[in-house]
């Protein structure tokens, strides 16, 4: 093994350094810091498609007992145009991966102690995400609360042509009358695999 010592190298002709061919590694010790002060192209990868989308409002008319379609009318951020924002309120991803999904949501009764319990979950094509439900729980016997604030996270497989990923949200009430849901947030980005 021989050692080559010196401050730059630069290729003898263009503008293409390579160092190695295929089937070669590159070996960077323990210790040693690679400053990039130019574009990095081909390391890692980007946590994307991303996004993060929220309503500005509080959604009303909630059936008691029913599975409801979280309402999200406001992007913080899209990084490819693929959350609905004014239709479906669905994400649909056109690059195959795996991505990571987070939601939450504020779930209320309008009467003290009517809230027995609130659940938050993910559908995939229309069916539910096994394994993704947050429930909480709020009565014993006769008595519960006002509000529940579940919050749901799961990996999810997608195809990156046609799968999309919605929320739903279910609050049980004891009186079932002036039931909303506020503060949602749904998110999601693709994880670098």
């Amino acid at each position: 093994m021989s050692k080559l010592e010196t401050n730059q190298v630069d290729p003898s002709t263009g503008t293409t350094l390579t160092l190695g061919t295929s089937g070669d590694t590159i070996a960077i010790p323990s210790g040693v810091t690679i400053a990039n002060s130019g574009t990095a192209t081909g390391f890692g990868g980007a946590n994307t498609p991303a996004f993060e989308a929220r309503n500005t409002g509080t959604q009303t008319g909630v059936s008691d007992d029913v599975w409801t379609k979280m309402t999200l009318n406001s992007e913080t951020y899209d990084t490819d145009n693929a959350f609905d924002s004014t239709t479906n309120y669905r994400f649909t991803p056109q690059t195959a991966g795996k991505y990571f999904f987070y939601t939450k949501s504020s779930l209320q009764v309008s009467s003290y102690n009517d809230l027995r319990n609130g659940n938050i979950k993910f559908y995939k094509n229309g069916s539910e995400v096994d394994f993704t439900t947050s429930r909480f729980t709020l009565y014993g016997n006769t008595t519960g609360g006002t509000g529940a604030s579940p919050f749901a996270a799961a990996t999810i497989d997608m195809n990156g042509s046609s799968d999309y990923v919605e929320v739903y949200f279910k609050i049980n009430g004891l009186n079932s009358t002036n039931q909303s849901a506020e503060y949602n947030l749904f998110g999601g980005y693709k994880i670098i695999t």
